[in-house]
């Protein structure tokens, strides 16, 4: 039988991925190269959504 979880919202900054690798364009000793992670600012690297305050949350009429 499947397993239902619920749909959590997707960061809209990141699109779900929210740590990525840059290439710095040199190399170790060892001749791999120099990576650096970034991590998404907006999710702090959840990938996911977090909910608006009450006091942000768009109103209707």
């Amino acid at each position: 039988m499947p397993v239902r979880l619920p749909i959590r919202p997707v960061c809209h900054h990141c699109d779900g991925f929210p740590v990525v690798s840059v290439t710095t364009g040199t190399r170790h000793r060892d001749g791999s190269r120099v990576l650096l992670r970034v991590v998404c600012s907006a999710c702090d690297g959840t990938g996911r959504a977090l909910p608006l305050p009450a006091a942000l949350a768009p109103a209707g009429r």
